[in-house]
């Protein structure tokens, strides 16, 4: 099975990643996580997308604030998927993470989800790799009719309470 990467670029967004680590654990995939920076280590982070296919990986996911180039130049230098992940700062409530995240030119998608929405990156990680993993298609299944159940459960405990 392929591996997911996760590149966030600081080790402050570990607390917003970890999200997207343990969800993709639960579902048995493989991850590895770095620190690189679009701006601070341009060279690496484009090595890194670069090999990416060849070094097992499926997917990688890049969370980033403020300026949050990182997944765009991931992008740039691999034709796996990318999936961004803007990261909430102080200044602008990680609406600049987000534009400059899902504002990317043609022939360079990123695939954007919500401000720090790491639990989607990973769950979106995921289906993308049951394209050719059936077994993951299974468990994405199981946890759709685990949701379902949690949502019936309450609404029947609702209608309960107000009977």
């Amino acid at each position: 099975m392929k591996k997911v990467a996760v590149i966030m670029g600081s080790d402050s967004d570990l607390p917003v990643v970890q999200g997207a680590i343990s969800k993709l654990r639960e579902f048995g995939v493989e991850v590895e996580a770095h620190v690189m920076s679009a701006h601070r280590t341009p060279e690496q982070a484009a090595a890194f997308s670069k090999n990416a296919r060849e070094n097992g990986f499926g997917v990688i996911i890049a969370a980033a604030g403020k300026a949050a180039h990182l997944a765009g130049v991931l992008a740039a230098h691999t034709t796996l998927p990318v999936i961004g992940i803007p990261i909430k700062s102080s200044t602008l409530d990680g609406l600049d993470a987000l534009l400059a995240t899902v504002q990317m030119p043609s022939g360079i998608p990123v695939a954007t989800v919500a401000i720090d929405g790491a639990e989607n990156a990973a769950i979106l990680a995921v289906q993308m790799l049951s394209l050719s993993e059936p077994a993951l298609a299974e468990k994405l299944d199981a946890m759709k009719r685990s949701m379902e159940e949690k949502v019936l459960a309450k609404d029947a405990a609702l209608a309960e309470k107000l009977a």
